[in-house]
Formats: structure tokens, sequence, C-alpha cells
């Protein structure tokens, strides 16, 4: 039972690492006339900083969706809470950006996408959470 959860929550982890990674990197290293043009609207009427700032946090998340299962199976344990503070991070930022697309009147376009990350973001929290209680 312990593998099956570690391997779902490694393949949910890793899925989200690879989405948010790229977002996060696409963000955090382009400039705002890029991020227009990539079709990125909200970009316009936020500041720049806000944007950066959100890049970096998809980053940092990232970092804790690889690094404490790592530390957690290297015998440090109480590092899976950073997986699962990291996912649920993560999750938060899909919930403000579901709001944020549909209060744009673009919910059409990127609500399937974003509620894909909720989902798999909650589900790598869930996993990480329950495998010390297994």
């Amino acid at each position: 039972m312990n593998i099956l959860i570690i391997v779902l929550a490694a393949a949910a982890s890793l899925f989200t690492a690879f989405a948010f990674y790229k977002a996060g990197k696409f963000k955090g290293f382009s400039t705002k006339e890029t991020l227009l043009g990539a079709g990125f609207g909200w970009v316009a009427t936020t500041p720049f900083a806000v944007v950066r700032l959100i890049a970096w946090l998809e980053l940092l998340g990232v970092a804790g969706l690889v690094i404490a299962p790592i530390g957690y199976f290297l015998g440090f344990t109480w590092a899976i809470w950073f997986a699962v503070a990291a996912a649920a991070g993560l999750a938060l930022t899909m919930v403000g950006a579901i709001i944020l697309h549909a209060k744009r009147g673009e919910a059409k376009y990127t609500l399937k996408m974003n509620l894909q990350l909720l989902v798999v973001s909650l589900l790598a929290a869930g996993l990480w959470a329950y495998l010390p209680m297994v």
C-alpha cells in the first residue's frame, strides 16, 4: 500500500512540478511584451512586480514538491510537510487563477487547464499528507 501511495504521490508531484516549472520560468524570465504576445492578457492590468512574484512563488512550490520528498526518503521525516505545503500553495495559486480568469471573462479558455492543475495539486498534497499516517 505504501508503494502505491508513493508512486501516485510522486507522479502527481512530478506532473504538477513540470507544469508549474514551465509556467513560472516563462513568467519569471519573459518581458511584459512577450507575456502579452503569448496571450497573458491579465499582465496588462497587473503590476509587473506581482507577475514576477507569482512566477517565483510557483518556482518555490516546484522546489518544495521535488526536494521535500527526497529529504523524506533520506530520513528527514518532517520534510514531507514541505511538499504538502508546496502542493497546497500551488493549489491556492490555481484558485486565484480561476477567479482572475472568471472576472476577465476568460474562463471558457482557461478553466479546464486551471481545474486540472488544481486537482493534481490537491491530489499531491493529500497523498503526501496521507503517507506518514500509513
